[in-house]
């Protein structure tokens, strides 16, 4: 099935770049994807005509497969799913709901569509409604987060579909690779790692402060919004989560004050980089990312780790 599947992205290596917002442009995508990964574009709420330009200035930068992700509850998403097709990208991947009403216009323009889960019963409405793929997200991965590992949720996705199944969160090195393989995944999604990439245009106290993060060093905020983000630690998150067990225990919630804090975040992290007001989203596996490398020298490290764990186990069930 992992065959099938880089038969039909057309790339050389089972790793897929994850599609974070501010982060994932032309200048990291293109990059990906010259070193033999899929790179993603994050549209956001952007218009047709801007996600056109995005895509046109990826073009510039790669000959190779790339993809865009659509999240389907932008108010702008008609008009970017007519630009997608036009445009012929060979991956969609989408977020917030169901492709399901455009599944026909993506087939159509020959577009794979790779929808992200994060549970087992999404995984099994998406493969219904035409899905070629599934990107399976556990809760240890940056931004937005499901409820279940990894771990767990992977081989259960797996055994739920018939269609391939890509692992996401928390995965930063070959063994993770690894380990996703092992639970029955034909490819990984990665982000936190290509956030600290040379062709990332992060701001470098973004970068420092995911090279720097420990294990423990992520937090979940909007748990009680339930819109939960994995973020590391700093004073936005120490006021968000103050006010959020001030709004626990209020009579009448006053959400307001949590949209107002988190507006323009995201921004101020990774354009400003402001490490005390910015939003830092990165998955658990930032412990694992110790240095900033070129998006070629990471997939090739990513793909020289997961074969010496491979060789490695191979001899130990042989002795």
């Amino acid at each position: 099935m992992q065959a099938e599947l880089l038969a039909k992205l057309e790339i050389k290596y089972p790793i897929i770049q994850g599609a974070m917002s501010w982060v994932a442009n032309p200048s990291l995508v293109s990059a990906v994807s010259n070193a033999g990964g899929l790179g993603i574009l994050a549209c956001g709420h952007a218009t047709g005509e801007t996600v056109r330009e995005l895509i046109q200035e990826t073009k510039a930068l790669t000959s190779q497969p790339f993809g865009i992700n659509v999240l389907l509850t932008s108010p702008h998403v008609e008009e970017v799913v007519k630009v997608v097709c036009e445009e012929r990208l060979k991956v969609v991947t989408t977020g917030a709901g169901s492709p399901g009403k455009y599944m026909e216009d993506f087939k159509a323009s020959g577009t794979v569509v790779i929808p992200v889960v994060a549970s087992v019963a999404l995984a099994k409405r998406m493969e219904s409604v035409g899905a070629d793929a599934i990107i399976c997200e556990g809760m240890e991965a940056g931004g937005h987060i499901g409820k279940t590992t990894t771990m767990n949720l992977v081989p259960q996705v797996v055994d739920a579909v018939s269609v391939p199944v890509i692992a996401a969160g928390g995965i930063a090195d070959g063994r993770g690779m690894a380990a996703a393989f092992m639970l029955g995944a034909s490819a990984v999604q990665l982000g936190t790692r290509f956030v600290v990439s040379y062709e990332s245009t992060t701001h470098q106290n973004f970068k420092d402060a995911i090279i720097k993060a420990k294990d423990i060093d992520t937090v979940v905020t909007g748990q009680i919004t339930g819109h939960p983000v994995r973020v590391l630690r700093n004073k936005l998150t120490r006021h968000y989560l103050k006010i959020e067990k001030e709004i626990t225990s209020d009579e009448q919630p006053d959400f307001d004050r949590l949209e107002a804090l988190g507006k323009g975040a995201l921004r101020r992290a990774v354009i400003d980089g402001d490490k005390e007001n910015g939003s830092f989203m990165s998955g658990q596996s930032a412990g694992l990312v110790k240095k900033e490398q070129s998006c070629q020298d990471i997939i090739q490290e990513l793909m020289q780790e997961y074969q010496d764990v491979i060789k490695k186990q191979v001899n130990l069930l042989s002795v």
